[in-house]
């Protein structure tokens, strides 16, 4: 979709909407038909800070600076005024928090980022932890007597260092004198830029798990309830930007995770619809309904959005290790050009007998090894360039079809249907053989910032910019249908990627419990 600079009136509104990511924030301004009438992306104002090894940080100052760059680029951009925008819609990258003081707004430390690792150990010595070790107990003995499912799966919950929770323990141990006096205030990055657009001591978030906060957890953690902000629906009205920002008062009318805004985004509204995204990692989330799912695999189960009273839930899967393994490839020269892959990889039959692991940051459902190490087995004196680059192509799509099948297999929902979106899916090799291997059409969309568009869907619907779900179905777009070459009967019968994919499984299997520590 191209900016279109004329043809408006100064009768016509539109919707603003951002998407903080992890190394940069885009904002689209979006019209009645959700084209994009103006974009601007800054990926030089978020820059990742490493004070310590495993330490992964933001500078909240360069966060602000870099959202108010992109609002108003993406405005001007438009050739519009700030006055037609009818409201705003924020997307944030999830598990990213700050502490700072209610009364001066001053942060008591940067943002500590989902990649940090500094709460591994805590999160090691709970993991062995007698509490931990009752707990798990008393589950399994709940799940013994009543074979309820989420018993069991309580029984097999750990920490690890990407939960917020014991970050911000973590924080609340270092920095003592966030609470000291009891004015702390505690928000992932969609709180703080609440705090800073309305300028009011009043802190609101959307919480992605569950309804409420747990007081259990918070009781275990020693987590003061008074320093989280409250729960909202996803669509509210959580305030409006004050007028000396940017010159006139805009409502912030939704709040969303990233990959529950691409969800959005993508329409997946009905049960057993699916959405896949590839970026640095691969996320994949399927439409529960409104129950949530009970995972024993890995699956994450979570608050999809809340709209009214209708609340939907999603199990989702993630793969780390997609976009980073063909950055790293990149950065090891075997290409120079992302866009080359595709050729690259298709320029040989096959790669040789040599099977790529993507466990830079271990491995995730349904394996759950965070020991697991990143390797190429197979490699002969015949691998060339061309091998490698398809050994890692093909890694990719592996793994997609684990996640598919995990979710099939615990989930039990039949498929309505399957999107895709994020920047590795513009790769045709990867989509093509993502849709061999699931046997199923998967459909990618024109335009890929789909968080961006989730953000701003859930937003105009609250002002009645967009009437209902059935009218953002008929707005979305698809550029391309992948469509499996064999059947699901065809692959069972003989496919060439069987046996390739089972000596994939055993590479994977040589690769796991690698590192003594994760």
């Amino acid at each position: 979709m191209g900016t279109q600079r004329n043809g408006f009136s100064k009768r016509e509104t539109f919707i603003l909407s951002v998407d903080v990511g992890t190394t940069s924030i885009r904002c689209h301004v979006y019209d009645k038909s959700a084209g994009i009438r103006g974009s601007s992306a800054s990926l030089l104002q978020v820059s990742l800070l490493y004070p310590q090894p495993g330490w992964v940080e933001i500078e909240p100052e360069d966060l602000w600076k870099g959202f108010l760059t992109v609002v108003k680029g993406a405005v001007q951009d438009a050739g519009l005024q700030m006055c037609q925008m009818e409201s705003l819609g924020i997307s944030t990258q999830r598990a990213t928090f700050m502490t700072w003081d209610r009364n001066t707004g001053r942060p008591f430390h940067n943002f500590i980022t989902w990649q940090d690792l500094r709460a591994a150990e805590l999160a090691r010595s709970w993991n062995e932890s007698c509490t931990m070790k009752t707990v798990h107990g008393v589950m399994k003995t709940l799940h013994f007597l009543t074979r309820q499912k989420r018993f069991l799966a309580a029984s097999l919950v750990v920490f690890t260092a990407q939960h917020a929770s014991l970050r911000l323990v973590w924080a609340l141990k270092n920095i003592p004198q966030a609470v000291e006096d009891g004015s702390c205030y505690f928000g992932t990055i969609d709180t703080w830029l609440l705090y800073k657009l309305t300028k009011v001591c009043v802190c609101v978030c959307v919480c992605d798990h569950q309804m409420c906060w747990s007081g259990f957890i918070c009781s275990l953690l020693s987590i003061p309830l008074s320093i989280l902000p409250r729960v909202q629906n996803t669509s509210h009205k959580f305030g409006t930007c004050d007028p000396s920002i940017f010159g006139v008062p805009i409502p912030i009318m939704s709040v969303m995770a990233d990959q529950q805004a691409a969800m959005f985004g993508e329409c997946c509204f009905d049960i057993g619809d699916v959405k896949i995204t590839m970026g640095t990692g691969t996320f994949m989330d399927i439409n529960t309904g409104n129950k949530p799912h009970t995972s024993v695999a890995g699956l994450y189960p979570l608050v999809g959005w809340k709209i009214g009273a209708d609340v939907v839930y999603l199990a989702e899967g993630n793969a780390a290790g997609t976009g980073a393994a063909i950055k790293w490839a990149q950065d090891l020269e075997l290409f120079s050009d992302v866009t080359e892959t595709e050729a690259i990889a298709t320029s040989v039959e096959d790669s040789d007998g040599v099977y790529f692991v993507p466990s830079f940051s271990g491995l995730q459902a349904p394996l759950n090894d965070p020991k697991a190490c990143a390797s190429f087995m197979g490699l002969k004196p015949s691998t060339t360039k061309r091998h490698l680059v398809r050994a890692i192509l093909e890694s990719i799509a592996f793994r997609n079809k684990q996640l598919f099948e995990v979710m099939l297999r615990e989930t039990r929902i039949p498929i309505t249907k399957i999107r895709a979106d994020g920047g590795v899916c513009t790769n045709n090799f990867i989509m093509q053989l993502t849709a061999d291997l699931l046997g199923r059409k998967i459909e990618r969309p024109s335009h890929f910032d789909m968080s961006c568009l989730g953000a701003a869907f859930v937003a105009g619907l609250g002002t009645g910019y967009w009437r209902n779900q059935e009218e953002l179905k008929k707005l979305l777009s698809t550029d391309q249908h992948f469509l499996p070459l064999r059947s699901k009967a065809g692959w069972d019968k003989g496919c060439p990627y069987r046996g390739v994919l089972q000596s994939w499984e055993r590479a994977l299997q040589r690769s796991m419990h690698w590192y003594s520590q994760p």
